[in-house]
């Protein structure tokens, strides 16, 4: 577990862990139709600089920016937490929200690719967070 005393005090504030921000954030992902959210634990990974990586991609640019924005907005309204630092928002490829023990990866698919977060850290426990069913994709029996 990371032993990050700011994190933890913010967090505990609110009754919030990691694990709980992870599930907000997700859900926001979700909500923006984020793509193949994947949930990183690092809790157990040596070396690690937070508790959870959460990874997904938008299609485009504005997609991408959509995710990122909408997932702020999400955890300040629901925890009053702010992403310290955020990068990427210039040109829309790859931001990155830090939220101390959750770390949020917006991609772009070719960036996403490029970089290769989940084969860097291919040790930490991974999940792939299914696509919740719309009602447009729903086959009728």
């Amino acid at each position: 577990m990371v032993n990050n005393p700011v994190a933890k005090a913010r967090s505990s504030l609110k009754g919030l862990d990691s694990t709980k921000l992870a599930d907000i954030i997700i859900q926001s992902i979700q909500e923006k139709k984020g793509h193949e959210i994947v949930k990183m634990d690092l809790r157990n990974v040596s070396g690690a600089i937070c508790d959870y990586f959460i990874i997904c991609h938008g299609n485009s640019h504005i997609q991408v920016d959509a995710i990122a924005s909408f997932v702020e907005e999400e955890i300040k309204k629901q925890t009053s937490l702010i992403a310290k630092p955020k990068e990427g928002y210039e040109n829309k490829q790859w931001i990155l929200l830090d939220y101390f023990d959750v770390v949020v990866h917006v991609f772009l698919p070719e960036f996403r690719e490029f970089y290769d977060l989940e084969g860097l850290w291919a040790d930490a426990k991974t999940s792939n967070i299914k696509d919740p069913v719309s009602p447009l994709k729903q086959v009728k029996a």
